[in-house]
């Protein structure tokens, strides 16, 4: 159940990056879907493909594109938008926040579903499972947008991720699942907003 909530928190806060992106770019509002649903299942796709899990989740479970249709709705409101749009600081503010939660809920996630479906396999494999869910809609976005990917800049974006996995493998071997999926994506999040706040890149 727990990981389920997270999945979802992931969705709406990937979604959201993905329609601020959009809207940087003045794009229309399908453009905006498809960068909401890139950045949403981008990762989740590739896991599941290199997982050998098809069709990948997305094509099996409808709440999670509902989830993430209804959050780019809701942000696409003209009122809404626009109020976004004028502030510049607000809207820099909300593409740090809900990447640094996508990113922190998403790579738990990955490395979660990698050690369900190969849990003989060594640490390496689930650490990169869970980069590859992390990172990989956002490349796909800012690829779409036009953009050099965040994770090939000075951001700590893909370091934190690699951070949040190793700490999620180890503490699933100690304390299990639940503890893991706590433990790695408050990891991810907090070595984001440290970063941030100290100017680390």
């Amino acid at each position: 159940m727990f990981l389920i909530v997270l999945e979802i928190l992931g969705l709406v806060s990937f979604a959201v990056s993905g329609v601020v992106t959009a809207m940087r770019k003045k794009m229309d509002i399908f453009g905006a879907y498809v960068l909401a649903l890139i950045t949403c299942f981008g990762g989740g796709v590739l896991r599941d493909l290199i997982l050998g899990r098809t069709p990948p989740a997305v094509f099996r479970q409808p709440i999670y594109p509902i989830t993430a249709t209804i959050t780019a709705a809701v942000f696409l409101i003209a009122p809404l938008r626009r109020s976004i749009m004028r502030r510049k600081r607000i809207y820099e503010f909300l593409l740090f926040l809900m990447d640094s939660i996508g990113l922190g809920a998403f790579t738990v996630v990955g490395v979660t579903a990698s050690i369900a479906a190969f849990p003989e396999y060594n640490f390496m494999l689930h650490i990169f499972i869970g980069i590859i869910t992390g990172v990989g809609g956002g490349v796909l976005r800012d690829t779409l947008a036009g953009d050099i990917p965040y994770i090939f800049v000075k951001h700590i974006y893909a370091c934190a991720s690699i951070v949040g996995a190793i700490v999620c493998v180890y503490t699933y071997r100690w304390f299990g699942v639940v503890f893991s999926l706590i433990f790695g994506s408050a990891a991810v999040i907090l070595m984001r907003y440290l970063a941030a706040h100290y100017r680390w890149n």
